[in-house]
């Protein structure tokens, strides 16, 4: 997942002390990110453990993601008070209390507390992903800014690579061995009881780095006063584009496992289907390389669009295909998604001029996408079949693409028809 932008209550005006803190940065977008997309492998696990169906299972990421809802102005107050440093420490140490609450979720036997376990989890990511974008453009110069954060973001597409695919081995291969249902909520709460444990260590780490950057705190501001952005069609169509994006993405690494694991598509095994989503997010992590290249040469609206429109065409492959073609259809997915949300928040954010902090606030709240599109999913799974269910992210891809092609001109032009268009 992608690190939401910060907040309007964000301090400014940090200054580095050491280079070697963006080493640190880019290990917090790689925590994050993985620690994310670990999701993917723990929906199809305890869709089995607790005999969910698919809207009951999707529950995991509309707790999750209901952390950016609840969180993300909260989280701008924290990061105004403590600064950068200390707030990244509280955010990793409050996820690490949420994978803590994974063991005494699995001793229950409910699915309720593992939520409850999740939201946590999300509520330390978002404050993570809070401080990690903007730090990063702060420690070197301001010219090499957008590169670093690209560089960063790679990390974050690393962790979510890299993440499910071992917790297939993990979570998904160890648990195939158990047969009883307490034997197998022990092995998924005891993996998660690592994961706390080395997001100790991490924040250890960040603490003993603290006194590295110099900080200037600025007053916390009224998040509420930043609504009035969204009278703005440019700004407010973008806000739309972050919550269908970040939830039809969700949506579909959420039911690529259940998907690979259909006899008409590839007959998976939990295990190996898991394994497989290495080839959704790596796509993802490759294609922000090649996008980095294309988005200088050709006009990010028209690219957006482009992609969107590959992805609804990728989606129909899938939902009316079968075999192999239906289930590659669908993991090549990631490589389009690479390169949408950070280009639908350039295009949102293009003409606020000084209110961009304040933009980035509404953005990241816009994220709660990831909580009600895979819930309305899972919902049409459960009554039309997963092939079916897939329209869902057709209709969020249809947004984006109208999102792209209306966005392809620079924000002043933009702007200057939207007078025209209202004085009309």
């Amino acid at each position: 997942m992608e690190a939401a932008p910060p907040p309007a209550a964000a301090i400014e005006g940090a200054a580095p002390q050491a280079a070697g803190l963006n080493v640190l940065i880019y290990a917090l977008f790689f925590t994050f990110g993985g620690i994310t997309s670990l999701n993917d492998v723990l929906i199809p696990k305890l869709k089995g453990l607790f005999h969910l169906n698919y809207g009951e299972v999707m529950l995991v990421q509309s707790a999750f993601f209901l952390s950016y809802l609840v969180i993300s102005l909260p989280a701008g107050w924290l990061v105004a008070r403590l600064g950068y440093m200390r707030s990244a420490v509280v955010g990793l140490l409050t996820m690490a209390v949420g994978a803590a609450l994974f063991y005494p979720a699995a001793k229950l036997e409910a699915f309720a507390p593992f939520l409850g376990a999740l939201f946590v989890v999300a509520a330390g990511i978002t404050v993570v992903q809070v401080v990690s974008n903007p730090l990063i453009s702060l420690l070197g110069k301001a010219e090499t800014a957008s590169s670093r954060l690209t560089f960063a973001q790679a990390f974050n597409s690393l962790g979510t690579t890299l993440f499910p695919f071992f917790g297939s081995m993990v979570i998904l291969g160890a648990v195939a061995t158990v047969k009883t249902v307490a034997g197998q909520a022990a092995v998924v709460g005891a993996s998660y009881l690592y994961i706390a444990a080395a997001l100790v260590v991490v924040a250890g780490v960040i603490y003993t780095q603290r006194h590295r950057l110099t900080e200037q705190k600025a007053k916390a501001t009224n998040p509420l006063a930043s609504i009035d952005l969204l009278k703005r069609p440019r700004f407010a169509f973008g806000v739309a584009c972050i919550f269908v994006y970040v939830g039809a993405e969700v949506s579909i690494g959420s039911l690529l496992v259940n998907f690979l694991g259909q006899p008409n598509t590839l007959a998976l095994t939990p295990e190996v289907a898991g394994r497989h989503l290495i080839f959704y997010w790596g796509g993802a992590m490759v294609g922000r390389f090649i996008g980095t290249f294309v988005l200088r040469m050709v006009s990010p609206g028209k690219v957006l669009a482009a992609v969107a429109a590959m992805n609804m065409v990728l989606l129909a492959c899938a939902g009316a295909g079968h075999g192999a073609f239906a289930g590659w259809s669908l993991l090549a997915m990631g490589l389009f998604n690479s390169i949408m949300f950070p280009t639908i928040f350039t295009l949102a954010s293009e003409g606020l001029g000084p209110r961009a902090a304040e933009g980035s606030g509404l953005l990241s709240l816009a994220i709660f996408g990831g909580a009600v599109v895979p819930a309305l999913t899972g919902q049409l799974a459960d009554h039309f079949g997963l092939s079916l269910a897939l329209l869902a992210p057709a209709v969020c891809y249809m947004v984006i693409g109208g999102f792209g092609w209306y966005a392809r001109r620079p924000a002043d032009d933009a702007a200057a028809s939207e007078t025209v268009l209202a004085a009309g």
